[in-house]
């Protein structure tokens, strides 16, 4: 830890920037078109988001993937409408993170900045494939984050007999 002029403890200084985002992969199937349609299907949209961190080899480098499977079904069938499968990443330089939190850093934080580029793209995937803009919800990156480790603490607890 670096010191203040008064000799006393200071925390380093947190530091982070993005410097680069891409899209590595994605797909968008529209079911619908290629089965023919009748009438107008309201759809029942599932979002799945998984996210991965991982160092780099630069000092302070991280790149953090959000990957995202998007169904879409009609509620009154449950036939497919479309797929959208998305593996969206951004690479960033963190400083000044305690090493116990930055996991959740790394997970949480990263993703809140990379979510508004995701979204849009989202939105422009599903216009572009010929259904109304998909406008996904605000994602609470913490209570995936929790429910990650709880979902990881029940794998690791023995089964019992």
């Amino acid at each position: 830890m670096a010191e203040n002029e008064n000799g006393a403890a200071q925390a380093p200084q947190l530091k982070m920037n993005v410097l680069t985002q891409f899209v590595r992969d994605m797909s968008f199937e529209n079911i619908l078109a290629q089965k023919g349609s009748a009438g107008n299907p309201q759809p029942d949209v599932q979002v799945q988001v998984n996210l991965d961190a991982k160092k780099r080899n630069a000092d302070h480098q991280f790149e953090v993937a959000m990957k995202l499977n998007i169904t879409a079904k009609n509620k009154d069938d449950g036939a497919e409408m479309f797929i959208l499968e998305m593996d969206y990443a951004g690479v960033f330089h963190v400083e000044g993170v305690p090493e116990d939190q930055l996991h959740p850093f790394l997970l949480i934080e990263c993703p809140r900045m990379l979510f508004p580029f995701v979204r849009r793209i989202v939105s422009d995937v599903t216009r572009d494939g010929g259904f109304p803009p998909l406008n996904l919800e605000t994602i609470d990156f913490v209570a995936l984050y929790r429910s990650e480790l709880q979902r990881r603490a029940q794998e690791e607890q023995p089964v019992a007999n």
